[in-house]
């Protein structure tokens, strides 16, 4: 999903209009909604400073608005060919299912990789037990990493247990 497919998403999510977004992130009253408009068809691609500001106005994280290139098949199947590369993703079956694991034998990628995705799984197990509301876990995916630090310590913890 391309930036301004997911600006429109989170817009959409949000309940704001386009013209409200506009004028959140300082575009004048007459162009509010023809400026948001532009970015969300594509035909413009907003700069860093206003993906800033966009994410900001959403209650989101930049990184929630500058997804990787996934919109084909082909682009999703390169994206996960380069998790393979860069941190030891492999593709897997597990008890009749395909499934993407994390190589252990990669070291600190899969110590990072491990305590970066122990608090994903935690958070979906609370949707799934009906802990928290789909509101709440779609507020922690677009506002993730709430703390880089708490990332860190978990993957600390864990590098520190196999030792």
């Amino acid at each position: 999903m391309a930036i301004g497919e997911r600006i429109r998403f989170i817009r959409n999510l949000r309940g704001m209009t386009q013209k409200f977004l506009g004028l959140q992130v300082g575009f004048s009253e007459r162009t509010a909604d023809i400026r948001m408009a532009q970015y969300e068809s594509g035909s413009r691609v907003p700069k860093a400073d206003l993906v800033a500001l966009l994410a900001n106005a959403l209650d989101v994280s930049t990184e929630a608005l500058n997804v990787p290139n996934i919109d084909s098949y082909t682009g999703l199947m390169h994206t996960l060919f380069a998790l393979e590369d860069l941190y030891g993703f492999k593709i897997d079956r597990l008890d009749g299912e395909i499934c993407i694991r994390i190589n252990r034998q990669n070291g600190s990628n899969f110590a990072k990789m491990t305590g970066l995705l122990e608090p994903w799984e935690e958070i979906v197990q609370k949707y799934r037990n009906g802990e928290i509301s789909r509101e709440e876990y779609d507020q922690w995916r677009y506002n993730y990493p709430k703390s880089e630090a708490e990332q860190n310590e978990k993957a600390l913890k864990i590098v520190k247990e196999e030792s």
